[in-house]
């Protein structure tokens, strides 16, 4: 099904591991919601500082990787339609979703106070290409935690309040990359807007021709080559 209208514009928190990881998720979806007047605020937890091969990037560090993935997300941002970009810089790899994590993202939750938030899936243990990246299972599940019972609740991490961060909930969660999903967003005409978005993050890209091609081929079931239909999937909860 697709997702009710709001009727007015919304705030839209995304919040996920990676650079990279809003546009492979969901960015079809946030360009449509971009270009229907919606704000969009990415939260990276990490810069993704470890996503290079030392035998074939000999040169590359960890440090000049984490730059360069911001000036990456930034550009991909802006083809999306996104608003702002704020990463944490969190070690690549070594995401826990633990009270320290979820008392951090409890904080920017009642910073930005959005009306949508959006994450991915904690109990997605698989994926295309093997195993989900334990970063994007970490994620999920400290959001999520974090959501409920901790945002909305001024009893949970009360020195928030005390740096002067009131709670806030936001109305609707989105979790992308789920095998439950519940709402299915035909994003069809926003899918080369995706594509070109992923082609911006260049250094986690070794064959655009290849992944065009592999982006291509994930059109919807009941869709034909000749004319594709292309859907985004998403396991929605609802509070407001």
């Amino acid at each position: 099904m697709e997702p009710e209208l709001w009727t007015t514009p919304q705030h839209i928190l995304v919040i996920l591991a990676h650079p990279d990881d809003p546009e492979f998720f969901c960015g079809a979806t946030l360009a449509k919601w971009a270009r229907a007047g919606h704000r969009i605020t990415y939260l990276l937890l990490t810069c993704g500082d470890k996503g290079f091969n030392p035998t074939t990037h000999p040169e590359m560090t960890p440090e000049q990787l984490c730059a360069i993935r911001h000036e990456e997300q930034y550009a991909a941002a802006k083809l999306i339609g996104a608003d702002a970009v704020h990463i944490l810089d969190h070690p690549d790899g070594y995401l826990v979703p633990d009270l320290k994590l979820r008392r951090e993202v409890v904080r920017e939750i009642r910073r930005h106070k959005p009306d949508i938030l959006v994450t991915c899936d904690p109990q997605n243990l698989f994926a295309a290409y093997g195993i989900n990246h334990p970063d994007h299972r970490a994620a999920g599940q400290v959001v999520l935690d974090a959501v409920f019972p901790a945002a909305g609740n001024p009893v949970y991490f009360p020195e928030l309040l005390e740096e002067g961060f009131q709670p806030h909930m936001p109305k609707e969660v989105w979790c992308s990359l789920t095998l439950q999903p519940n709402v299915t967003v035909d994003v069809t005409d926003m899918w080369d807007i995706k594509m070109q978005a992923i082609l911006q993050h260049k250094t986690q890209v070794q064959d655009p021709e290849k992944l065009i091609e592999r982006l291509k081929s994930r059109r919807a079931e009941d869709s034909t080559e000749e004319n594709p239909r292309y859907e985004e999937k998403f396991r929605v909860v609802k509070y407001g």
